[in-house]
Parts: C-alpha cells; structure tokens; sequence
C-alpha cells in the first residue's frame, strides 16, 4: 500500500483519501445518501481507509453519513473533518469539535482542522493562537490526534506552526490548479508537513467527461469555478485533449492519470470525492500507481501555463 505519515503525528494513511463534500449534498445537485453510503463503503473495501469531511458540508450531514457509513470499521480508519470559521473562538471551536464528534458517532477525531482561516466568508477575525491553544487543549485531552489547516496562505501557516505542530495543510491543488507549488509545497517540505490535496481532478473536469458547450445545475459550486468559464476552460479542455490518449496508453482512467500525478508529489496526498460505488473503485485503482518520469515531465510541461489563465488568487471559485 502506498502510504505516508501525516506529518509528524505517526499517523499513516494511504495516498489517496476520500473527500465527502458531495455527501453533505449543499452546493451539489444529484446527490442520494443511498449512494453516498455505498460510495464509502466501497472505497473502504478497496483499501482507501482515510476519509475527509466538515461541519460545513451539508451543516454536519456529511459527517454522520460519513459515520453511518463507516461505524463498524472505525478503529481500521483516519477521519478528518474540520471546523467552520464561524466557529474559531475557544469556546466555539471545543464546542464545534464536540459536535462533531457526535455527529460521526466516534469518541475521538484523528486530524481536526480548521477549514478557512479567520475573518473568511465574514467571520470573526479570531487570533489564531486562540484557536490553537484551544486545539492543543482537546489534543491533550484525547479527543484529536492531529491538528491541521486548510486553506491556509503559506504566511497563515508559518504563523500557526509558531503555537503548535501542523501535521497537514489543505489546498486545491491538480495537473490544471498547481498555485500551491509556488509557497505551500515547498514549506511543508521544510516543515516536514503534509499536503493533502483537494479537487485533484479539478472537480471532475479531469475525467474528461465536459465539453465546452456544459451548463452546471443551479446550485452546483462548480458553476463558479475559474477553471470551469472562458479561456481557462478552453485552455483546460485542449490539455485534456492531449492526455486522453496518454492515460490510454498507460491504460487507466483520465481521474487515474490526475491522481497518480498529484501523488507523484513528495510528501502530497490526493482527496477524491466519490459520488457513488463505481467512482469509489475506479479512485482506489490509483492507491499504488506510478507514473514513468517522462510522463510526469510531459504533464508539467502541458499544463504549466494555467496559472497566468486563473490569477494569483488560490481560491478556485470567484
């Protein structure tokens, strides 16, 4: 099995992980929790046994799907999940965690990690040294296992690395959303901390299943996406194009050639969210690939204007 400690905290987990921000089914449409439970379960089976979620997804609906899914084979899995920004207080922060606790159903959360740095989305600008000590305090306590952050600048994660160990730090990051690679991956290099990657796939337009003319549903996210309007789009369209018949020859799937690239990365670890069973299995073919160095040079090269096309902003949604 392909696998990496997160971090320092002597917690393994597999290369690939599951994201369930589509089991929390807001901001998606098509969702059935049926599907998500199968989805899970099925990603389990195949040997993906770290799997991520939030309080935010769904306003905790995808932590007990999560929990549901998975009660019976907790002490065989990593559950990540994260807290809101509206929630970073000391107080708010403990109190979140406790809910989150029962919304899984489990008595301890292995990486706990703040989704959005303070101030994001309007929030309280609440020191992060409050929320820190507030995290080692539930550490000490047993309730965490690790402390990690997410979308955090590499600024914003020096900072927290000041108060306490930051075993992960979470970005967008893919073949087409490569920001991270300018600050963040080189600082977890140094810092000896682990990258795990959202929207490895580019929320799914590395499948190679859009076409230029595609129009998302009303409260779908990725309606917003840069990646997914104007000459991002068609930029990203005509690498995939090229690729198609790259994961061809090496015989896997376009989502395979997206992960196995992200987990070519040092130290980086790939979340792929599932929308059913099929999705989960075809995930998990990745857990152990490795991709021919020229392959991965040729992958570079093809995408590595993308970024003069999205802007310096991190964030992929306007």
């Amino acid at each position: 099995m392909n696998t990496t400690e997160l971090g320092k905290s002597n917690i393994f987990i597999p290369k690939i992980m599951m994201g369930t921000w589509q089991a929390g089914k807001q901001m998606w449409t098509g969702i059935e929790d049926n599907d998500s439970i199968e989805a899970l379960k099925t990603a389990y089976e195949n040997g993906i046994t770290a799997f991520d979620t939030a309080e935010m997804y769904g306003k905790g609906h995808s932590e007990k799907i999560l929990g549901q899914a998975l009660k019976d084979v907790r002490k065989n899995i990593v559950i990540a999940t994260k807290a809101a920004p509206f929630n970073l207080t000391k107080d708010k922060i403990k109190n979140a965690c406790h809910k989150s606790l029962k919304n899984i159903g489990t008595d301890y959360i292995d990486l706990y990690q703040i989704h959005w740095p303070a101030g994001s989305f309007g929030s309280k600008k609440t020191p992060v040294e409050e929320t820190l000590d507030a995290l080692n305090e539930l550490k000490n306590e047993g309730k965490i296992r690790a402390i990690g952050v997410s979308n955090f600048s590499a600024d914003q994660l020096k900072e927290a690395s000041d108060y306490t160990a930051i075993d992960s730090v979470q970005p967008p990051y893919s073949i087409l959303w490569r920001h991270a690679e300018k600050d963040i991956l080189p600082l977890c290099k140094k810092k000896q901390i682990t990258m795990l990657s959202y929207s490895p796939m580019a929320q799914g337009l590395l499948t190679g299943k859009f076409q230029k003319d595609h129009k998302f549903e009303k409260g779908d996210n990725r309606r917003s996406n840069k990646l997914f309007s104007g000459e991002a789009f068609e930029k990203s369209l005509a690498i995939i194009k090229e690729l198609k018949p790259v994961a061809a020859d090496l015989d896997m799937s376009m989502a395979n050639l997206a992960l196995c690239w992200v987990i070519s990365r040092d130290n980086t670890v790939a979340i792929a969210g599932a929308r059913n069973a099929k999705q989960a299995e075809n995930n998990a073919k990745a857990l152990n690939c490795r991709l021919p160095e020229e392959v991965i040079k040729l992958i570079d090269s093809l995408s590595a204007g993308m970024a003069g096309l999205t802007g310096e902003n991190p964030v992929m949604w306007d």
